[in-house]
């Protein structure tokens, strides 16, 4: 792990081992995991776009089936303390598990993945569970594993915070200096080494949510429209942003068009985080935040093969 992340949380029962990796690696990108051989875990999280479903409004499952939300970026997902937008699930394993059997995701039928499982990768299976004995929490648990590997630490960003001050240029420094301030709050929400803070928030986009986030998982009306706040590693790479069907009509394809939403200070709704307000940036200032958040990529999440189809 590079030194200025954290170690990954692992959990007890579900230990990373090469042979698992490999194994969840194939599972990620294998389409026969689903019930009708059309998507992956790879479809929705693509290695191309950071491992998110840009530049999709709302992901794509079986049968051409259309979901709800963009699928969420799960590079450095291993840190996240709840998983999906909502934060339904507590793990990864169960994230996984979800998807895998959601009706508009894949919609897997168990028992014939079982026996794929079992026909196709029999050798690898045994290496890592010792015997023949597939479930499906187990390929959940191959699958997490996998997942958990798939760290970006390496921007310009990254770099200039571990002493390389040549790695950002001024205007990017400058837009550092902006979102970090009091002035735009910015690091209020995007805080720590993975510039998330984990936590739910409504930032004003509609003033009706069909969608209703967090409250599908609480039913508490203080969670209407709230939902959790991504990590900005990669960001340039996973538009669009703030995607579900509720925003097909105003979709917000760049970053120049995310901070013109918060510049603006957001639509009026009653859950709306009391720091969503007009910013009264100019448009140089504006400028420096996005050159900002595209330093923020880290290319070696795209190009790394141990990332990519095996």
């Amino acid at each position: 792990m590079p030194a200025h992340l954290p170690n990954v949380p692992v959990p007890v029962d579900n230990p990373i081992t090469a042979e698992k990796v490999d194994l969840g690696r194939h599972l990620f990108y294998d389409k026969n995991m689903s019930r009708d051989g059309s998507v992956a875990c790879a479809s929705c999280h693509r290695q191309e776009a950071a491992f998110s479903d840009g530049p999709n409004m709302v992901s794509v499952g079986v049968n051409q089936a259309r979901g709800q939300r963009n699928a969420p970026m799960i590079v450095n997902a291993a840190y996240r303390r709840t998983q999906f937008w909502d934060g339904r699930a507590a793990t990864l394993e169960d994230q996984a598990m979800g998807a895998f059997t959601h009706p508009v995701e894949m919609f897997a039928d168990t028992v014939a993945v079982a026996e794929f499982i079992r026909t196709t990768y029999a050798d690898k299976w045994l290496r890592v569970f010792g015997d023949g004995t597939v479930t499906m929490r187990r390929a959940m648990q191959a699958i997490a594993t996998f997942e958990r590997t798939l760290v970006s630490a390496d921007s310009r960003y990254d770099r200039f915070m571990n002493g390389d001050v040549a790695a950002l240029n001024e205007q990017e420094k400058h837009g550092m200096r902006l979102f970090f301030s009091d002035r735009t709050m910015c690091a209020s929400c995007h805080s720590g080494p993975d510039l998330t803070d984990d936590e739910y928030h409504n930032i004003g986009l509609f003033h009706h949510y069909f969608d209703r986030g967090r409250y599908n998982v609480t039913k508490d009306v203080r969670d209407e429209g709230l939902f959790r706040t991504p990590t900005l590693r990669n960001v340039a790479l996973s538009p669009p942003y703030m995607a579900t069907g509720d925003s097909e009509d105003g979709e917000l394809k760049t970053l120049e068009q995310v901070m013109e939403h918060y510049n603006d200070g957001g639509t009026n709704f009653p859950n709306k985080d009391k720091r969503v307000r007009k910013l009264g940036l100019t448009d140089a200032e504006v400028e420096a935040m996005v050159a900002f958040m595209r330093s923020l990529t880290d290319s070696s999440v795209v190009r790394n093969r141990a990332f990519g189809p095996p």
